[in-house]
């Protein structure tokens, strides 16, 4: 399994270029893909969304949110906070789902290696 992030699913729909286009394009490919909850959100938010692209991250499995998330993720964000780096709610959301599943994140998004520099995140840039 690999955790896709919003930032590198919409540089792959839109056609865009990079190591992480790659690596989104292979974990569909191979049925790797994973959705953090958050990221879904956030994909789904998109107003114009084409129904076929709706479809497909609908069918994407989700990673449970397991017991005591919430609280991990506060204090996970609040480690980050701490060290005087940008910390938005939702990345540290995904970070913790991440490390609670131990699966690694397809990101482009370089906030999360203040995240992975605190924690075992293991990201695919």
């Amino acid at each position: 399994m690999i955790a896709l992030d919003t930032s590198s699913v919409v540089a792959y729909l839109d056609g865009s270029k990079g190591k992480d286009v790659l690596a989104v394009d292979l974990a569909l490919e191979q049925h790797q893909a994973v959705l953090p909850p958050v990221v879904l959100c956030e994909l789904l938010s998109a107003p114009r969304l084409p129904r076929r692209v709706r479809t497909l991250f609908e069918q994407l499995p989700l990673l449970d949110i397991l017991d005591g998330y919430w609280e991990r993720a506060g204090l996970l964000r609040a480690r980050v906070l701490a060290t005087g780096h940008k910390a938005r709610i939702a990345d540290a959301l995904i970070a913790q789902t991440c490390l609670d599943h131990d699966v690694p994140l397809i990101t482009r998004d370089r906030d999360f290696r203040h995240f992975s520099r605190l924690t075992t995140l293991h990201m695919l840039e």
